[in-house]
């Protein structure tokens, strides 16, 4: 009976784009697909951005073009992981499992690569910040978002110091910043604790009131302009004749003419079904959300140091970050996010801590920190569009119209050269 249900197809015709994943990073395809005139169909477990979409630190990043794998980033490892409950953390029985993928890390990080990863990230950035003004308009949902800047915040000159090469390099890609101290400072955010020597404003940076929110308007603008959403698990996909074939865990078998991959950390046990291997991590990221009127936040707080933001949203006050690499199936350990905001009630003097709601998430990471963004080597009627890491918000609409270029046979705005899904 169980083989009988597996093979079972789906019934009626053909769907036409089949998008597997409605994160956001989904749903920004599945609407510049529509706009290039496709119908979409949404395959996802639990619905529209019930994943990690739902509880990211809401942020626009697009002055965030440094990798994660900088000299300066490599140099706070060791003391990082010498902390259990501090900024990055490795169970020790997952070491093994992810050293490889650490080894690629810290080769990102050489000199003879960094640079071209730099630029290909502002390059992604320009797209996105104009494709998301593209989507928002589209949508309706201006007022979900908002300009307020970003400030990152220093407690040593040595901190400040080695921050500046990175400030030199957005320099170089046109991104305007200011470095304050003093009364700008206590200006910017009231409240900081004196620890802070210094910070540096990015006038640029937006955030959305709520990540669920904002996503969950998206997906409810492609839902009525013909999009349809599959609640199911996707167990297998394949290439069928000159279609995709895609296996559901209630026994379904879907027939699509193409397919996009966009199931975040989920991705990667797909893409090697089809041939792929690529080395995607799952960073376990964790938050505490406070209510509204915790603390008087003026825009997003990064303590760069810590590993850990401080962000206003329409629903309360989102303490989070760090980074836990230890895959999907490990058990949360919430004593991270009671740490970050133990630290976030000493940086920000009157917090108010109780009544949060704590959550923890899975980020797709690729260890140059650049997304996969191209074609299935041996299926190309599958497009990849996942391994975003902290900026899949933040980059969404410019995935979501590179991948519509893709799918429809039109050239893509950007060299997709540096995120090839065969650049491993």
């Amino acid at each position: 009976m169980v083989e009988a249900a597996a093979a079972r197809p789906d019934a009626g015709a053909a769907h036409d784009v089949l998008v597997v994943g409605a994160g956001i990073v989904g749903l920004a395809c599945a609407l510049k697909l529509q706009q290039a005139g496709r119908s979409v169909t949404l395959v996802d477990r639990r619905g529209i951005a019930r994943e990690t979409s739902s509880g990211n630190a809401a942020g626009l990043a697009f002055s965030d073009i440094i990798p994660m794998a900088s000299r300066g980033m490599m140099r706070k490892v060791p003391g990082w992981l010498a902390d259990p409950l501090g900024p990055l953390a490795i169970p020790p029985a997952y070491f093994p499992r992810i050293l490889p993928w650490l080894v690629r890390y810290w080769r990102a990080g050489w000199p003879d690569r960094i640079e071209a990863s730099i630029a290909a990230q502002a390059a992604m950035m320009r797209l996105s910040q104009a494709e998301m003004n593209r989507m928002v308009d589209a949508c309706g949902i201006a007022h979900m978002v908002h300009s307020k800047g970003s400030l990152e915040l220093y407690e040593s000159e040595a901190e400040f110091a080695a921050s500046l090469p990175g400030w030199q390099r957005r320099t170089d890609h046109d991104i305007a910043f200011e470095h304050v101290r003093g009364e700008r400072l206590a200006d910017l955010q009231p409240g900081l604790s004196p620890r802070f020597v210094a910070g540096t404003f990015v006038p640029s940076w937006q955030s959305v009131s709520d990540p669920f929110e904002f996503a969950v308007a998206i997906g409810s603008h492609a839902l009525g302009a013909g999009a349809t959403l599959i609640e199911a698990s996707v167990i297998d996909i394949a290439s069928a004749g000159e279609g995709v074939s895609i296996r559901l865990d209630d026994g379904r078998v879907l027939a699509c003419r193409q397919a996009v991959l966009a199931a975040g950390a989920w991705s990667k046990q797909l893409a090697r079904k089809l041939g792929d291997a690529i080395p995607l991590e799952t960073e376990r990221g964790y938050n505490t959300t406070l209510p509204p009127g915790a603390f008087d936040v003026r825009q997003q707080l990064i303590f760069g140091g810590h590993g850990f933001v401080v962000s206003a949203l329409s629903t309360g006050i989102r303490v989070g970050g760090a980074v836990e690499l230890g895959g999907l199936d490990l058990a949360p350990n919430f004593r991270r996010a009671d740490a970050m905001l133990t630290k976030a009630a000493q940086f920000l003097p009157g917090l108010k801590t109780q009544g949060g709601r704590q959550w923890m998430g899975f980020r797709p990471s690729l260890p140059d920190s650049l997304a996969v963004i191209g074609r299935s080597r041996a299926t190309p009627n599958v497009v990849y569009a996942f391994g975003h890491g902290h900026l899949g918000l933040t980059q969404s609409a410019g995935t979501g119209k590179l991948v519509s270029d893709l799918v429809c046979g039109e050239e893509p705005q950007l060299d997709l050269a540096p995120f090839s899904p065969q650049r491993f």
